[in-house]
């Protein structure tokens, strides 16, 4: 079996309701630390990324799509890269991470990005 490891850690500014982060948008906001990671990896080719999964919780209006894949395009990952979001309330970040160590471990991927999201600074939930 293989063994899975985490490589590098990028996350975005706190924001609280009606801060400075309000009006952005939460998959630009999501894409940020994307764009980060590649930045601080230039010897990382993203076409090799298998998949990047985000956990998400409470999804709702304008959240309410596929925050992953809208954040890795955003981020300029390849369109071939696929991108899924995990909804399981508090536990989402977490099945995250380890539904990207399974799929490593099991050999099924070898390179994949998992992230927790959570964005409300323009509405409350």
């Amino acid at each position: 079996m293989n063994q899975a490891f985490i490589c590098d850690a990028v996350r975005t500014p706190f924001g609280r309701f009606g801060g400075a982060l309000a009006t952005m948008r939460a998959d630009d906001l999501a894409a940020l630390p994307l764009k980060a990671l590649l930045a601080r990896n230039p010897g990382l080719d993203p076409s090799h990324i298998d998949d990047v999964i985000f956990g998400c919780a409470n999804q709702a209006g304008e959240d309410n799509r596929n925050v992953a894949r809208m954040a890795l395009l955003l981020a300029g990952l390849p369109e071939s890269v696929p991108g899924s979001t995990i909804n399981r309330l508090c536990g989402s970040s977490l099945d995250a991470i380890g539904v990207a160590a399974r799929a490593i471990k099991s050999g099924e991927t070898q390179l994949m990005i998992a992230a927790g999201w959570r964005a409300c600074p323009a509405r409350r939930l």
